[in-house]
């Protein structure tokens, strides 16, 4: 059966048209997180073999890293259907209701930001999970009457940037539970190799290298730098991408060879030159930054910690030495001093 992919019309899970055609289909096609690439896979043909709906399955990670990919492969794979939406767009349980309903036998339902769902939404997961059945309150006041409905086998994957704030009943009903992890530079390097096939733009190995270490080690971000890199070798170079494209187009974005942006920089920067390089609070460096708390804490600060720019402390956010030293700075009693 050929994998058709829906949407509940509040979510658009569809993205551009390059950056679907760069999406891998089958785990085959998908680069790193191996071990969990091994694992999905004998889950994946034991549950086909049984003809059964595969268990639920929990993504965790910070963005870019192929959770949505992989809520779409695990469906080619069962050669079924992929219903996908996000929880913010599940406003009440009729909402839920009318998804699950509709959802085929041994379908896949994925739930984006699924750490944002409405208490009330949860609870009507519960018996949807385990016991493939909702229960739906008609009416209300005295005569008022709650009636069980049916469902078909489904699984149900949801993916998150913040697994502590999905609750500990949500949780322990997902049965392969799994955190991705950030990409290494040579598994960077085959993703963007076989991005640049899919576009039909060339490469060299050198500018392959510099888009790299810049891509933050995610795909999404990868493949991002790839795009406009093309963009770039169109307009200067009138043919394919060469290491120096690369890196006056790393200059022309404001990306450092760490990956590092302008508003990552102004992260550092604003603890260095404001409070002393830290300890501060994360709401005070998104009021100084002019960014929200929550892209701060899932998109910024994740790879900055990674990197060893940045420590996160009972007290607050405090930047590592490392940091002065890749931002030109030193310490001075407590202060920064620019090195010149």
């Amino acid at each position: 059966m050929s994998t058709q992919r829906m949407s509940d019309g509040k979510y658009d899970a569809e993205v551009d048209r390059d950056e679907a055609s760069l999406r891998p289909q089958f785990l085959s096609e998908f680069v790193g997180q191996e071990k969990l690439r091994e694992n999905l896979s004998v889950f994946i043909t034991a549950a086909r073999n049984r003809r059964e709906s595969l268990d639920h399955v929990f993504f965790s990670g910070p963005p870019g890293l192929g959770k949505t990919c992989l809520a779409g492969i695990i469906a080619h794979e069962l050669g079924v259907e992929l219903r996908a939406t996000s929880a913010p767009a599940l406003e009440k349980p009729g909402d839920l209701a009318a998804i699950l309903t509709s959802v085929g036998r041994h379908n896949v339902f994925f739930i984006d930001e699924i750490h944002r769902l409405k208490p009330v939404i949860e609870e009507m997961l519960y018996t949807a999970m385990e016991d493939c059945q909702i229960d739906v309150v008609i009416g209300s006041g005295p005569g008022a009457r709650s009636i069980k409905i049916p469902l078909e086998p489904f699984t149900l994957v949801g993916a998150t940037t913040r697994p502590g704030l999905v609750s500990r009943p949500l949780h322990d009903r997902f049965g392969i539970r799994a955190r991705l992890d950030y990409y290494g530079e040579q598994d960077i390097r085959t993703i963007i190799d076989r991005s640049a096939r899919i576009l039909g733009v060339s490469v060299s190995a050198e500018a392959a290298g510099v888009i790299a270490l810049s891509a933050r080690g995610t795909p999404r971000v990868a493949n991002r730098l790839l795009r406009r890199m093309r963009d770039f070798a169109q307009v200067w170079d009138k043919g394919g991408i060469t290491a120096e494209v690369a890196e006056r187009g790393m200059t022309s974005l404001e990306i450092d060879p760490e990956g590092l942006d302008k508003l990552d920089r102004a992260i550092l920067l604003s603890i260095i030159d404001k409070f002393g390089g830290g300890p501060v609070g994360c709401e005070t460096i998104a009021i100084t930054v002019g960014e929200s708390v929550d892209t701060i804490e899932d998109v910024y600060e994740p790879y900055l910690i990674q990197k060893g720019f940045l420590m996160r402390t009972p007290r607050g956010r405090t930047v590592t030495d490392s940091a002065y030293a890749h931002l030109n700075r030193s310490r001075r009693n407590g202060n920064s001093k620019l090195l010149f």
